[in-house]
C-alpha cells in the first residue's frame, strides 16, 4: 500500500446543521471524529470534505469540520451563484477550493451559467467546479461547455460506462477524475482507471466516500490496493497523493496523518 494518502472525496454529516432528506430521509450522522476512527493508521495524510446535495447551501458544517479536521484538509461547497465575492472570499481563507454539482439528480441545472460561474471563481480566488453526472445524456454542446472550464474535477470515474468515453476524452482535456465510489459507480474501476490514466497521467485522485451514503457498500482498504494493482506504483503514488495535493492546495500538508 502507498503512503501517504491524500483522500479527495469524502463526507461530513453532522446533525448539529441542517440536512436535507434526499430519496427517503436525511443521511445518518458521520462526524469529524467518526471519519477520523474510520481512516486511522491508513497513512491519510490530509482530504477533500465534499458537500452533499443533503447540505444544500449550508456552510456551517463545511467551516466547523475544516476547523475539527485541520489545515490539511479542504472542503468542496454549495452556493447561490449570487453570493458576493467577499463572502467567497472568506471560505476560500477558510479552506474551500471549488463548488460543487449534482447534475445527475439535477440535470436542469443550466451549464452556461455554470460556466460564467466558473471562471469567476477561478478568477476570484482559483476555484474549480466538480460534478457529479451521467454524461452520457449531455449533448455534444454541453459537453463543449465542460471542456471550456478552467478547472474541472468529475466524480466517481464518471459513474457509469456509457460515460466513460465522456470522461476520457475530459481528462485528456485537462480534467481530473475522482478515483473513488467503487461501490457506487455502475462500471468496472479498473478498466475505467486504466483508460483515464492512458488518457492523462495526471487525471485520477483517489477518494474513499466515506461514509458512502445509498453506496452498494462502503471504501475498503483493499480498494487502495486496486488502484495500485490497476495503476502501478508510479501512477498509483500520484493518484493517491500528488495530483490531488497539487490541485486542492490544502494550508498545510504532511507526510502522514
Amino acid at each position: 500500500m502507498t503512503a501517504p494518502i491524500f483522500d479527495a472525496h469524502f463526507h461530513i454529516v453532522d446533525p448539529r446543521f441542517p440536512l436535507i432528506a434526499l430519496e427517503d430521509a436525511p443521511p445518518e450522522s458521520y462526524t469529524s471524529a467518526d471519519y477520523r476512527h474510520a481512516i486511522e493508521g491508513l497513512g491519510f495524510a490530509g482530504g477533500t470534505i465534499i458537500s452533499g446535495s443533503f447540505q444544500a447551501f449550508d456552510q456551517e458544517y463545511l467551516v466547523a469540520a475544516l476547523a475539527e479536521l485541520g489545515p490539511r484538509y479542504v472542503g468542496v461547497t454549495q452556493i447561490p451563484q449570487s453570493m458576493l465575492d467577499h463572502e467567497i472570499l472568506r471560505l476560500n481563507e477558510g479552506g474551500v477550493r471549488a463548488v460543487r454539482y449534482d447534475l445527475r439528480r439535477n440535470p436542469t441545472e443550466g451549464l452556461a451559467r455554470i460556466e460564467s460561474f466558473a471562471k469567476r471563481l477561478h478568477k476570484l480566488c482559483g476555484w474549480h467546479v466538480e460534478i457529479y453526472a451521467d454524461l452520457s445524456k449531455f449533448a455534444a454542446d454541453e459537453l463543449a461547455i465542460l471542456a471550456r472550464l478552467p478547472k474541472l474535477a468529475i466524480d466517481y470515474l464518471g459513474f457509469n460506462e456509457p460515460s466513460l468515453g465522456h470522461v476520457v476524452e475530459l481528462a485528456r482535456n485537462g480534467a481530473k477524475v475522482k478515483a473513488a465510489g467503487f461501490g457506487r459507480a455502475l462500471l468496472d474501476p479498473i478498466r475505467a482507471m486504466e483508460k483515464i490514466a492512458a488518457a492523462s497521467p495526471d487525471a485520477l485522485m483517489f477518494g474513499s466516500d466515506l461514509p458512502a451514503t445509498r453506496a452498494r457498500r462502503p471504501f475498503e482498504p483493499a480498494d487502495l490496493a486496486l488502484i495500485e494493482s490497476a495503476l502501478g506504483a508510479e501512477l498509483a503514488r500520484k493518484a493517491l497523493y500528488q495530483t490531488a495535493l497539487e490541485f486542492y492546495r490544502p494550508a498545510a500538508s504532511q507526510s502522514a496523518a
